[in-house]
């Protein structure tokens, strides 16, 4: 529940959220990052059966949960899954916002696209006008969406490999481009990954959407009341 040192929120390093929350409202306060909260409510909601599963959020930044044997994994320091910042084949490139040259999340994130698209001349300002863009089928925009997909195709297939879930859920305001940017995912991960790891692969699109982060701490608040009821009793 303390942020550590986030490039993006300059003065919230180390700030107890949950005690900030606990003193003003008196009651339990769960904290968690929104892509594992995002994770959980999918695979409780529609996915039970995928004991082990990737959630990756595509959306301003590019984020992972992992479910491990039906649990959040978050590591030793809480920073699992920092799919986004994993570099993409070589070192030079663009200067991603954690400091680090040539980032997937630099290439292939919201805000990347809107840089690149911005480039080409296109008004756009946030990751909802690239999706726009795409769906309207304006070319640059779908191209830059295949690639994009391509580059999160490389760090996603070496977390296949790795990992070795049964499903990947594509999830955050990207995921609304659909198929040029799923296209490009799943052709590398199925090119690249090992065929064990694949042979029973899914990689899909959210099913809640907007509403996995939302449904997926409400879910994490039951199982913690339930569990502290189950402590008492």
């Amino acid at each position: 529940g303390r942020p550590v040192s986030p490039p993006i929120m300059p003065g919230w390093d180390g700030f107890n959220i949950p005690g900030y929350f606990e003193e003003a409202y008196n009651c339990p306060t769960l904290v968690d990052n929104d892509v594992n909260a995002m994770a959980f409510g999918e695979q409780r909601r529609f996915w039970q059966e995928h004991r082990h599963m990737l959630l990756i959020k595509i959306g301003t930044g590019i984020g992972c949960g992992i479910i491990a044997n039906n649990e959040i994994h978050r590591g030793a320091q809480g920073s699992a899954g920092d799919l986004g910042h994993i570099s993409y084949i070589g070192e030079t490139g663009p200067l991603c916002r954690c400091g680090n040259i040539n980032c997937v999340e630099a290439n292939a994130s919201g805000w990347a696209l809107v840089r690149d698209l911005r480039a080409l001349g296109h008004p756009v300002n946030s990751s909802k006008d690239v999706v726009n863009l795409i769906r309207a089928g304006q070319p640059d925009a779908v191209r830059l969406a295949r690639q994009a997909g391509r580059v999160l195709g490389y760090a996603v297939s070496d977390a296949v490999s790795f990992f070795n879930p049964s499903l990947v859920v594509i999830g955050g305001s990207l995921a609304d481009a659909e198929e040029p940017l799923l296209a490009g995912i799943r052709e590398v991960v199925y090119r690249r990954s090992l065929p064990l790891a694949t042979r029973d692969l899914q990689i899909t699109r959210s099913r809640l959407g907007g509403r996995a982060g939302v449904v997926g701490l409400a879910l994490m608040l039951c199982d913690h009341i339930y569990n502290e009821q189950l402590k008492i009793g």
